[in-house]
């Protein structure tokens, strides 16, 4: 190999070199030099203390996650199971006055007195499921709504104001709490 053919070489591979502005002589311009080491240990301690630092402090994260996620399920339980013993405690005031209806209707004749007893049994009924947030649906005459009523059937319409109404409910809607717990089953004009 010529010496001017190694000059050309080196002077191209310089070139490609330029941009990692790196040098060997330390009078010469550049920022960097090869005779420096890049990061000294105590950067290198520095670093993995911060990693160290890191770790834990995920693993805690994930320990207080996974305590939570444990917590929550259990108290979703248990308010689950008070709900219901809520519900139930509330109706069995219902169910005593079924029975003391029961006993009367075995010992008396009276249609009117058994009408009059039923219809309290069954007020309170209605009463004590509104105060837990039990609500029934208002369908008749109202338009059709496929978000609240399940139709049953079409039938002709008494008049034209009627079409496309509910005309009869053979089953209620009930809103919980103002949310929707079952759709009204109706018949609908048409």
């Amino acid at each position: 190999m010529k010496h001017t053919d190694f000059d050309k070489k080196a002077q191209d591979n310089t070139e490609d070199m330029s941009d990692l502005n790196i040098t060997t002589d330390e009078n010469a311009a550049g920022t960097s030099f090869l005779d420096e080491p890049l990061e000294d240990e105590s950067e290198i301690e520095k670093l993995n203390a911060q990693l160290a630092e890191q770790k834990d402090k995920y693993l805690r994260l994930l320990a207080e996650f996974d305590n939570f996620k444990r917590r929550t399920a259990k108290e979703s339980l248990e308010i689950r199971q008070t709900a219901a013993r809520d519900v139930i405690t509330a109706l069995l005031d219902v169910l005593d006055d079924c029975d003391r209806a029961e006993k009367q209707l075995q010992k008396t004749d009276d249609v009117a007195q058994i009408k009059e007893g039923i219809q309290l049994v069954f007020d309170k009924l209605r009463k004590t499921m509104q105060a837990k947030g039990l609500k029934a649906m208002e369908s008749i005459n109202t338009p059709f709504d496929v978000e609240k009523h399940e139709a049953i059937t079409e039938i002709t319409a008494p008049n034209e104001t009627l079409k496309g109404k509910v005309l009869d409910e053979v089953q209620k809607g009930y809103y919980l709490n103002d949310k929707l717990i079952r759709f009204a089953k109706v018949v609908v004009g048409k």
